[in-house]
């Protein structure tokens, strides 16, 4: 199957370089490009695309807003990957909420791209559990509301779900959350995609962030 990649830049050389990258691969190819959020929008309605690589900061209709908007394309809905320049760009945590199935920087090597491209295209998220860890603790000034958010939804989990749950969010892989609790790691990947159902949460991503924002792990613990 060949994974079909839209991208979204506002500096066309920089798409440029994506397209060479993508298409250099058999198993995936560039099928449209954009040079702002407004114009991504408009030719995803009429081009069919598994992942759209947006860019953060563009004219017209930023990467968050833009992300915003694919998200609620009609099926099969592509899933975004959100390029940034800078590790510290407070745009990248609206746009994980907005629904972007996570992010990279524009100067990760090519196979970190590809490798990006597929495990999206699969169902899986971008970012690695440590990475959001760090990259929320470094937000959490940006965050809007620094009070914790009250969610029902906290208590459909059982002990155990909730153990698991932590240590997702502390940036733990299921293999080493699987060593501290002493499970299987398939067991933990039982609890995580059953944690995922009660909660409504798309991937680990969303998982991390639910914890912040509920105040189950605040920054630096």
């Amino acid at each position: 199957m060949t994974i079909r990649v839209f991208l979204v830049d506002d500096q066309v050389l920089v798409r440029a370089g994506f397209r060479m990258v993508v298409n250099s691969q058999e198993d995936m190819t560039v099928v449209g490009e954009a040079g702002d959020g407004g114009e991504a929008i408009e030719k995803l309605l009429a081009t069919r695309a598994d992942v759209v690589l947006m860019d953060v900061r563009m004219p017209r209709m930023d990467g968050v807003e833009a992300t915003r908007h694919v998200r609620t394309l009609p099926d099969p809905t592509p899933r975004v990957v959100v390029l940034t320049t800078f590790d510290l760009d407070e745009y990248v945590f609206s746009a994980i909420k907005a629904g972007a199935s996570g992010f990279l920087l524009k100067d990760a090597p090519p196979e970190n791209l590809l490798s990006a491209i597929r495990s999206v295209h699969s169902g899986d998220s971008v970012v690695a559990p440590s990475t959001t860890k760090r990259l929320l603790e470094r937000f959490s000034p940006f965050l809007p509301d620094q009070q914790p958010a009250v969610d029902d939804r906290i208590g459909s989990l059982t002990d155990r779900e909730r153990e698991v749950l932590l240590e997702v969010a502390r940036g733990l892989s299921n293999s080493e959350i699987a060593a501290k609790l002493y499970l299987s790691e398939a067991t933990v990947k039982t609890h995580v995609g059953r944690i995922l159902a009660k909660l409504s949460l798309r991937d680990r991503v969303q998982l991390v962030v639910f914890a912040y924002e509920t105040g189950l792990v605040r920054p630096g613990t």
